[in-house]
């Protein structure tokens, strides 16, 4: 065991979370009680703003916060390094990892190392692309076991609800999965087909029943254009997908919850024309959330080169005023989160028609730098975003203690130092493929550190920050 540390004289009397106690009188023995770790940051962030503070450990949670210079003892002592801030561990509710099936496209080891290096410390797995679909408890079972052991980052999952399951999601649901991901057109894999309208308010009616949860990926395919190759112009594929297509389905969904009262999320919006749609049904109670993307709010059509479809996604990036409207719809509260629809594929699926490359984009490592660089960019504060990447989908999945630095949270922390500069490198990147749409953007901030249970995960070594201790655990559903 180490040698406590305090960064000033031992108190007279110690609390057992090493803090002097009221109680402490002159020449009465020492009694110190170290607690693990106490990470002091200038720039701490605790119920909603930066403070000065230290945040004192026991366990793998937060016991205190402490103010900066308070005098304790603890095995650990460290100071985040001036003009870095200290976050807690970013949440990511919308990752597609893949495996086992699709491995080649990304697997638990290679992606949770990516979130690790971004500073994001519990992740929720989609349930495609993988084989088998996670969408009965056998399915799930193997998925947890090509998971165990070699996730760097915590790790949940999302169950599927597809026709085939229809009526038969409370095993899933008992069996720990976070609620039910559906789809309202067609997925692009076979293993996971959409449900139609009928279908699609079964399903809500079966997880208000539940009181469970349904994602949904909103797009109508009656408004979709049918197509095979396209070319390597961006708008024809954009022209394929119009707004009307999430408007349409995400009326569907609002009409569902309204109905039944149960719990729905709206996926990766893209379409800033469905804000007030949602706005209105909050308004009226219906328990409805939304996410967008840092894709979505870091880039616009008009700037996507021919032929990159490394920026290809469903559904499509769209133009500048729109991405105006998501960041005013995000600042309003409107949008409850950001977060990565982290989906990768092999190189070779990426040809440069836009009509045949694989739709996805690999961004859970740098989602949140970009994020942060186009908030910059419109003069915003840090703390303007923080919400949406921490307390915004940990209550999403109904993590109480995740998200947040406060007294029983786990001691999940990222240091970043929000004014490094740096422009993105895909090679350099820790997801399995080498493709991003973000490869080749200029950024600002830079993870540093980041802490899992209160032992810091990542290490810098000639600059280079990488992964060194795999620490991570399967999470359920509380």
């Amino acid at each position: 065991m180490q040698t406590p540390t305090t960064p000033a004289a031992a108190p007279e009397d110690v609390s057992a979370t090493g803090v002097a106690g009221p109680g402490a009188t002159p020449g009465s023995p020492r009694t110190p009680q170290p607690v693990d770790l106490v990470l002091r940051a200038r720039r701490t962030w605790v119920d909603g703003a930066f403070r000065p503070a230290a945040v004192v450990v026991g366990d793998g949670r937060v016991t205190s916060v402490e103010p900066f210079d308070a005098e304790l003892v603890a095995y650990h002592d460290e100071t985040v390094p001036d003009g870095h801030v200290l976050l807690p561990g970013l949440v990511d509710t919308h990752v597609h990892v893949n495996e086992p099936g699709r491995t080649e496209w990304e697997g638990f080891a290679s992606a949770t190392r990516a979130a690790a290096l971004g500073g994001v410390t519990t992740i929720i797995d989609m349930p495609l692309n993988s084989i088998p679909a996670t969408v009965d408890v056998p399915a799930l079972r193997v998925k947890r076991a090509s998971a165990t052991g070699r996730v760097a980052v915590d790790v949940g999952f999302w169950g599927g609800a597809v026709p085939d399951n229809a009526g038969a999601l409370a095993a899933l649901h008992d069996a720990g999965v976070f609620g039910f991901k559906c789809f309202t057109a067609p997925s692009g894999v076979d293993e996971f087909p959409h449900l139609d309208p009928t279908e699609l308010r079964a399903a809500i009616a079966e997880v208000a029943a539940l009181d469970a949860l349904l994602i949904v990926h909103a797009e109508d395919p009656d408004h979709l254009v049918d197509h095979d190759a396209l070319g390597p112009r961006y708008q024809d594929f954009l022209d394929t997908r119009p707004v009307q297509a999430e408007r349409s389905a995400i009326a569907r969904v609002v009409d569902g919850a309204r109905a039944t009262g149960a719990r729905v999320h709206v996926l990766h919006l893209s379409d800033a024309g469905a804000l007030p749609m949602i706005r209105a049904a909050k308004d009226d109670g219906v328990r409805i959330t939304v996410e967008t993307c840092p894709h979505y709010l870091a880039f616009e059509s008009g700037s996507i080169p021919d032929g990159a479809t490394a920026y290809k996604c469903c559904p499509p990036i769209r133009d500048d005023a729109n991405r105006d409207a998501l960041w005013t719809g995000l600042l309003d509260g409107t949008i409850d989160m950001v977060v990565s629809d982290h989906s990768p594929s092999t190189a070779d699926l990426k040809v440069d028609d836009w009509g045949l490359a694989w739709g996805g984009i690999a961004g859970l490592q740098v989602g949140f730098r970009a994020l942060w660089t186009e908030a910059g960019r419109r003069g915003l504060p840090l703390d303007a975003v923080l919400p949406a990447v921490t307390t915004g989908p940990a209550a999403l999945a109904g993590f109480a203690d995740r998200g947040r630095i406060a007294p029983g949270a786990l001691a999940h922390f990222a240091v970043f130092d929000p004014d490094a500069e740096s422009t993105i490198d895909v090679d350099t990147l820790a997801h399995r493929n080498p493709v991003s749409a973000f490869d080749g953007l200029q950024v600002r901030g830079r993870v540093t550190q980041t802490w899992l249970r209160g032992e810091r995960i990542t290490g810098t070594t000639d600059g280079v920050t990488t992964v060194d201790v795999v620490a991570g655990v399967l999470v359920d559903r509380g």
